[in-house]
């Protein structure tokens, strides 16, 4: 019945540092619509960002920073995204690991956003 994931809400404090952070260290791409949450765009997918104290209706009953846990799947070598992250200074929390995804094997490194999210980035193994 569910044929995928078209976007998913994060509640962050600052709507300016999280698209900074996930456009440097990741390549998306901010889309500003007025009466819109801020998104981020990558691949056919988004990110709505809804900052704390501005949020949009509906939402989660009780949103707030750094409460988002979730796996994205790379575009390219998961040791493009490492050296992205060290670029960066995002220090890596877990991996590389191995991890069992909706298709299948992969190698995953985890990290946090500003907001203290884990951000898991992931490559599926051929």
């Amino acid at each position: 019945m569910i044929a995928g994931i078209d976007h998913f809400v994060l509640t962050v404090r600052s709507v300016e540092q999280t698209c900074d952070f996930y456009r440097r260290v990741l390549g998306m791409r901010r889309l500003d619509q007025p009466n819109r949450p801020t998104a981020l765009l990558f691949g056919s997918q988004k990110i709505n960002l809804h900052e704390v104290a501005r949020t949009f209706e509906p939402k989660a009953k009780t949103p707030m920073p750094g409460s988002g846990d979730f796996c994205l799947v790379a575009a390219e070598p998961l040791a493009e995204i490492q050296a992205s992250l060290a670029a960066n200074g995002v220090a890596i929390e877990v991996g590389p690991v191995e991890r069992i995804g909706a298709r299948g094997p992969m190698i995953s490194v985890y990290f946090r956003d500003p907001d203290e999210n884990l951000v898991e980035v992931s490559e599926y193994l051929k």
